[in-house]
């Protein structure tokens, strides 16, 4: 069986997460991590938020991956871009991290801030790559390239990585066309795929989601209440849950598929804590999961105690089908019986809400 792709994954200022991660060592490529800030400078919101020294040491415990900080939420306040005091703490952040050898690049998905970004301290963006999220939703060369040029206005360096939109993991044709493009185009830049996102395929809600989280990011606030439970993708799969087998989700098992067209996986969760987080990267690095499919799961992390998809059940004619699907789901009905095959409600349950360090990692 061919070993397991190498993984970018989330980076969390905990030291027991940090040991756990150095026995993977081999196995991680990158990492990326939230700047610690007040406002909040990335595309989800953390309620938490570690010291600079605390998150230099332990990123110093992983001498082997890249390290990358996220700046990536789709807008800011529009004086981030213009006032030069705005910009200053997260310069200094930069700077420091940059300093210990602590950071290669940073992962934006506002070109406004990454130009503010330029301007404001040519020399030390001179030494970090710019990556582009994958929120920017790079499905084809064309895109890749217009990304690239706008870079290379910037004093950044190029990306030594880029993340494929992740609709394209159940689009081999194109993922095909795209890696060609891109290996004969830009053949220095590794390309990675997001594994467990667990959203909507091609999600109609997700531009106007980014946007909230970015609102409330800005506002300070920690969450965007209830719009998404009542209006968007979970009230939709609450309704529809077999519709979760469309999701775009790359299984530990299938990783073997997907190394003719990607360098390494990138796994997301960095809200759900160490606990879940040691659990995800445990299932890819070894390659299998014997447990809920949606425990390893970011976005559908509220449908896992409700329901259980046991992975293990899942057939051999997954991958194949949902790969050469044309998603038209009313004729097709295979999700739906997948659904109805292996898949249990579970009865409820209170969480524990008792404090534990690792849950609050």
């Amino acid at each position: 069986m061919a070993r397991p792709m190498r993984l970018d994954v989330p980076f969390l200022a905990y030291r027991p997460y940090a040991e756990f991660l150095q026995g993977l060592a081999d196995r991680i490529a990158a990492v990326h991590f939230s700047l610690p800030l007040p406002l909040a400078l990335d595309s989800r919101n953390l309620p938490r938020r570690e010291e600079l020294a605390e998150l230099n040491a332990l990123l110093a415990s992983l001498p082997g991956p890249r390290k990358h900080a996220l700046v990536n939420s789709r807008f800011y306040p529009p004086e981030l871009y213009t006032d030069p005091e705005a910009l200053a703490p997260i310069l200094v952040l930069l700077r420091a991290l940059l300093r210990q050898g602590n950071l290669h690049g940073i992962i934006f998905a506002d070109h406004y801030l990454l130009q503010a970004l330029g301007r404001a301290d040519p020399e030390l963006c001179g030494q970090l790559e710019a990556i582009p999220s994958v929120n920017t939703m790079l499905d084809s060369v064309g895109k890749i390239r217009a990304q690239l040029e706008l870079i290379a206005a910037t004093p950044f360096r190029p990306p030594g990585q880029l993340v494929l939109d992740r609709a394209l993991n159940r689009d081999l044709a194109r993922l095909a066309e795209v890696r060609q493009g891109c290996r004969l185009a830009f053949p220095a830049i590794r390309l990675a795929l997001l594994a467990n996102e667990g959203c909507l395929y091609q999600c109609p809600f997700k531009p106007a989601h980014d946007a909230l989280i970015a609102l409330a990011n800005s506002r300070g606030q920690t969450d965007i209440g209830l719009v998404n439970s009542t209006l968007g993708c979970i009230d939709h799969l609450a309704t529809q849950p077999a519709r979760l087998f469309k999701s775009p989700f790359i299984r530990p098992e299938d990783q073997p598929h997907y190394a003719a067209y990607a360098d390494q996986l990138k796994l997301c969760g960095r809200t759900l804590g160490s606990k879940f987080l040691m659990r995800l990267v445990n299932a890819y690095a070894a390659g299998h999961y014997d447990g809920n499919l949606l425990d390893l799961f970011d976005t559908m992390e509220w449908l896992a105690p409700r329901l259980l998809v046991p992975n293990r059940q899942i057939p051999d004619d997954f991958f194949d089908t949902v790969t050469a699907c044309p998603k038209a789901c009313g004729p097709c009905g295979y999700c739906d019986r997948l659904h109805e095959a292996i898949c249990r409600p579970l009865p409820f349950a209170l969480p524990d809400l008792r404090p534990a360090a690792a849950s609050s990692a």
